[in-house]
């Protein structure tokens, strides 16, 4: 069912800035736990819902903010199709908005894209009641500066997601995975050397000591890169892929933060203490430690940068430090898209 709250929003943001009031925007709220904890009066999106478009032939889909991102995937998967980023959900209220405003993917990232790369286009609810609309429902129309995909990862920090356009790809006809025992440097080795060969890999993991690797493809395909790759065939590997998206592997249970670096996919191991949970052909490494390890300066050691991506609350700094020549960017682009700063204030940086 297609709901259209836009009025409502507007009204609500609208009295929000003139009373100077902070808003929190709140869609299925599953991912409350990423960045910096907001302090505000909530701005409910999820009764902004419903799909409004899905072109199949097209390879579009426009959703409204609020929609769940399970009844997305829903539509994309009766026709064949899925969001090849993989976004994780974290709850099952997770919606479409939500996943935008986070810019987070899943397993395939480093192979098929950034979520933002998939951005059409977006309608946008700013700070001081504009609504604005970026983008289009097709590539040719993003042009200039793409204010559209500018708004992935941002956290609702430059406007509320009214609507979102994405492009979408059709499912792969099969997937295996297989699995082989070696070491993190082997590991890195062997996913830099599979990464210059046209095999379909579309996700790898090496953890406790056990490389992962996924590939896409039709049935003689998959057969000639098992006998090519070797190690064991995982039957029902979808469930470890998921439990990697989702977090609900055993790895990133416990206490202890867990960090996200992003590095060179060969950089050696970080001095981080603990084995990492790797990802994204190397890219992407995980960690549990102490908030008071030297992850940023790591990270930035290793050509990357780290995030602090489930801590305790209160824990002030969360993402790397910025140059203050990028700093200044995102104050300009605040102060456009949201002059009274009441949107997610403080979300990504205390002065955001």
């Amino acid at each position: 069912m297609d709901r259209d709250s836009t009025e409502a929003l507007v009204a609500q943001v609208r009295e929000a800035t003139a009373r100077g009031t902070p808003l929190r925007i709140v869609g299925g709220d599953t991912k409350r736990f990423y960045g910096r904890a907001v302090t505000g009066v909530q701005l409910e999106t999820r009764g902004h819902s419903g799909i409004v478009s899905h072109d199949p032939a097209e390879l579009v889909l426009t959703a409204r903010g609020g929609t769940p991102l399970a009844e997305v995937e829903a539509r994309l998967a009766s026709q064949g199709q899925r969001l090849p980023f993989e976004p994780p959900h974290f709850g099952a209220e997770a919606t479409i908005g939500g996943a935008v405003a986070c810019g987070l993917a899943g397993p395939s990232r480093a192979w098929a894209g950034a979520l933002r790369d998939y951005v059409l286009g977006v309608r946008v609810l700013t700070g001081d009641g504009r609504v604005l609309r970026f983008g289009g429902e097709v590539m040719k129309n993003v042009a200039g500066y793409d204010v559209a995909r500018l708004m992935a990862g941002s956290l609702g920090v430059l406007g509320v997601l009214l609507d979102v356009s994405l492009k979408v790809l059709p499912r792969p006809a099969a997937e295996r995975t297989l699995a082989l025992d070696v070491d993190q440097a082997g590991a890195l080795d062997r996913l830099s050397a599979l990464g210059r060969t046209a095999l379909p890999l579309s996700a790898g993991s090496w953890v406790d000591g056990r490389l992962y690797l996924r590939f896409e493809g039709c049935e003689a395909t998959l057969e000639s890169v098992e006998r090519r790759v070797g190690g064991e065939t995982i039957t029902g590997a979808g469930a470890f892929w998921a439990s990697l998206r989702e977090q609900t592997h055993p790895f990133f249970a416990g206490v202890l933060p867990l960090w996200r670096c992003t590095v060179a996919s060969l950089a050696p191991p970080l001095p981080l203490g603990g084995g990492p949970l790797i990802e994204w052909n190397g890219l992407q490494r995980w960690y549990r430690c102490a908030p008071d390890t030297p992850a940023f300066a790591a990270a930035a050691e290793a050509g990357g940068h780290a995030t602090l991506f489930r801590h305790r609350p209160g824990d002030a700094d969360v993402f790397a430090p910025l140059a203050p020549s990028i700093m200044h960017v995102h104050r300009d682009l605040k102060r456009v898209f949201d002059p009274a700063g009441i949107l997610n204030p403080g979300r990504m940086y205390p002065d955001l």
